[in-house]
């Protein structure tokens, strides 16, 4: 999914109507002024109302790898919001999914990017990685957002459709066979949803949130939020200003409105980490070298020519695995499994590599496709819609600047190009009167490119900035920056901007 590019309409403080609770306007915030709102104290919980029973052991069932430690225990819960279909405003609820990871008194949000595992599952992840003194002071809530994961997930794309449109070849052909399949995708979609289609997005998930926060029983939100998932934290500041408690950004979307920069910029960065995988296979002595981007090539190559058929009927083309490798890169934690699969497919066994991309392909009851959920909430994030003429120039344009992602790119242009385009204008990713928060980056980024993350937080005038000299999705990895953000959200101690943290 590229959601950097879906970040990049923004505009003013929205232009919502009053109609109901999840949907409320708020006062747009005031200009900005040189008073400095201070970070706000932690609260511990009053009266909390959320029910949390014991899912230990479904939960590691279902986490994507790495395995966590069995020191960590999972409770989880749900809470009911308001859905906010259009036509149907206040009337309908919806479910929204949590889990616990720790046992701080404070609760602590936590939100994945909308394509990546869902948010409860990267609560449980990232718990094994923060500073063991972030869990003495804080619970992590992990948050299925709207749409996905255990809250009441949608799924109305059938396999094959998700298989073609993901399939696109990076190396050129015609794009009419994708735009048929978003056309497919979006009319299955509005048969399915109705109106709710158009409720599946970051305005109303932060509402979501709120419903969240009072049920925790604490006068702020605190919550740490990964890549596109800035966008509910940033709606949020629009419409609850002077409800934001302690606030981590890990990787924003970057807020230009030039496809072709945002596009070539991220097409770059995934090229960056996907070198910095190769340099990392190399001092390992993995049997791919060092020249990853030439093995990559050669297997889209190999397959072009005889691409075999997963068992869900699938084929498993170029844009199938390339997409499978985008998303092994994200994690440098399993980049020794991501080697491995690379290496299986090239002597003609796709089976581990397809496991990386399975998750947006495949859908069941029991593990939702991904894939649904993320493509309404992105598609109604953005009011961009281009032309089909344009994005073939702009495809080709970026194929010169980089062959291997610059025909991937663009690829979710296609798939939004048939959905409902969203009227309401998007909220102002800078909102004034909101308290310091923190902003992290990896300077090789294959999701949220740190160019993009830098120039978001130019734009948000409480922001600080740390970078970590390394590469994958997110800085939280890093011990540095982990210790940075405790210090931030335990003590209080805002970090100065432009902080360097070594790879």
């Amino acid at each position: 999914m590229v959601p950097a590019l879906l970040a990049g309409c923004t505009a003013g403080p929205s232009q919502r109507p009053a109609v109901v609770d999840n949907d409320q306007h708020s006062t747009a915030p005031a200009s900005s002024t040189a008073r400095q709102v201070p970070l706000p104290p932690l609260t511990e919980p009053q009266s909390p109302s959320v029910d949390w029973t014991d899912c230990d052991q479904d939960t590691r069932a279902r986490l994507d790898p790495p395995a966590v430690p069995a020191t960590l225990h999972f409770m989880c819960g749900n809470v009911r919001s308001v859905l906010d279909s259009p036509d149907l405003p206040g009337r309908v609820q919806t479910h929204i999914g949590l889990l616990k990871a720790g046992d701080g008194p404070i609760p602590l949000l936590v939100l994945n990017d909308v394509d990546g595992e869902p948010g409860t599952l990267y609560a449980a992840h990232l718990a094994a990685i923060l500073p063991s003194a972030m869990l003495q002071r804080f619970s992590l809530i992990g948050v299925d957002r709207r749409g996905t994961g255990g809250s009441d997930a949608i799924g109305c794309v059938p396999t094959d459709v998700r298989g073609q449109l993901l399939s696109t070849d990076p190396a050129g052909g015609d794009l009419e066979p994708v735009l048929d399949a978003a056309r497919k995708a979006g009319q299955q979609c509005s048969i399915e949803l109705g109106s709710a289609q158009q409720a599946i997005d970051a305005w109303r998930t932060a509402g979501d949130l709120d419903e969240i926060r009072q049920e925790l029983g604490v006068p702020k939100l605190n919550a740490i939020a990964r890549g596109e998932a800035a966008q509910v934290v940033t709606a949020y500041a629009n419409r609850f200003t002077g409800r934001l408690g302690r606030i981590v950004l890990d990787g924003v979307p970057d807020p230009s409105s030039d496809p072709a920069t945002v596009l070539g910029e991220l097409a770059a960065a995934q090229q960056a980490t996907l070198e910095a995988f190769g340099a990392n296979c190399a001092a390992r002595g993995c049997p791919l070298g060092q020249d990853a981007v030439g093995v990559v090539t050669a297997l889209l190559a190999q397959l072009r020519a005889n691409p075999p058929t997963l068992a869900n009927g699938v084929p498993f083309a170029p844009g199938v695995a390339l997409n499978a490798v985008l998303m092994g890169l994200r994690d440098p934690a399993r980049w020794p499994e991501l080697a491995d699969a690379i290496q299986a497919a090239r002597t003609g066994n796709p089976t581990q590599l397809a496991a990386f991309v399975a998750p947006l392909i495949n859908g069941s009851p029991v593990a939702p496709s991904r894939f649904d959920g993320a493509l309404a909430t992105q598609c109604n994030d953005t009011a961009t819609r281009i032309p089909a003429d344009r994005i073939t120039a702009l495809t080709q344009q970026l194929r010169q600047r980089s062959a291997l992602f610059g025909g991937l790119v663009t690829q979710q242009l296609v798939w939004c190009a048939p959905w409902p385009g969203r009227t309401e204008a998007m909220p102002s990713i800078g909102v004034a009167g909101t308290p310091p928060i923190l902003v992290t980056s990896a300077a090789a980024d294959p999701v949220t490119p740190e160019t993009g993350t830098t120039r978001a937080t130019a734009q948000m005038s409480s922001a600080v900035r740390i970078s970590w000299q390394g590469a994958g999705h997110g800085a939280l990895t890093s011990p540095c920056v982990g210790e940075s953000v405790r210090t931030f959200l335990v003590d209080g101690k805002v970090p100065a901007n432009g902080t360097l943290c070594p790879a």
